[in-house]
């Protein structure tokens, strides 16, 4: 957040009474010339971490660098955009409310611990507004996931066994019984079984996460969702 001279004095008295290696990312040239001037009478070593890479990319991209302080602190519409739909993705998160469903973009369902949080943690930070719905056997899923219009819904399952060690470790960080139904393979396969019924009856498209980062999930879901807005084009 440097973006002055006089901020860049403060730094160098810090520097001054706190020597040490200085690494910095500035990318207006003057304060750089500064900084390093600064260090250099101070016999205090400086290096910038973002020139090797910038020259790089100039070098392989063949594109001009363009010194823009401050870009990724902008506060323009899609920092808005991406502020809006992280806040949507904490108040729907795990079934938490059912009342504006079809303002959501994408609707992830599946049973516990199939990646719904992570990654609708993940597609709201690239703007994408997410409600994540879970099935519980025996308990039928809101009418109102039923009546949505807008938004891509994805029915999200994992191989039984996997799911089971995971779920063991999540009760055991809790201090609770491993053996409850929660983590019995046969009980844990019945809940994916009746979840797939669920998405096939539904023509839910369906990811598979057992070996599947994050990332990846998310990068599917975002392809899906372009093509359906393609489609409705």
């Amino acid at each position: 957040m440097v973006r002055t001279r006089n901020q860049a004095k403060s730094v160098l008295s810090g520097i001054k009474a706190n020597p040490g290696f200085v690494l910095y990312t500035l990318v207006n040239r003057d304060l750089q010339d500064f900084l390093e001037e600064g260090c250099r009478d101070l016999r205090t070593p400086c290096l910038g971490v973002l020139d090797p890479v910038l020259e790089a990319l100039h070098g392989f991209l063949g594109a001009k660098v363009k010194a823009r302080p401050g870009r990724q602190h902008e506060m323009d519409a899609e920092y808005f955009a991406r502020l809006e739909a992280i806040n949507y993705v904490l108040s729907h998160d795990d079934g938490q409310s059912a009342t504006d469903l079809d303002e959501a973009d994408v609707i992830l369902a599946g049973v516990s611990r199939t990646l719904k949080t992570p990654t609708s943690i993940y597609l709201a930070n690239r703007g994408v507004k997410v409600a994540n719905i879970p099935i519980i056997s025996g308990y039928p899923l809101p009418s109102e996931i039923l009546e949505v219009t807008q938004p891509l819904i994805v029915g999200l399952t994992k191989d039984p066994k996997r799911l089971v060690q995971i779920r063991r470790n999540r009760l055991r960080l809790l201090e609770r019984d491993e053996n409850d139904d929660y983590a019995d393979i046969e009980a844990v396969s019945e809940e994916i079984r009746h979840a797939r019924e669920l998405f096939a009856q539904q023509k839910w498209p369906v990811i598979d996460v057992t070996r599947k980062s994050v990332e990846e999930v998310a990068a599917t879901i975002l392809q899906m969702h372009k093509q359906r807005q393609e489609r409705q084009l």
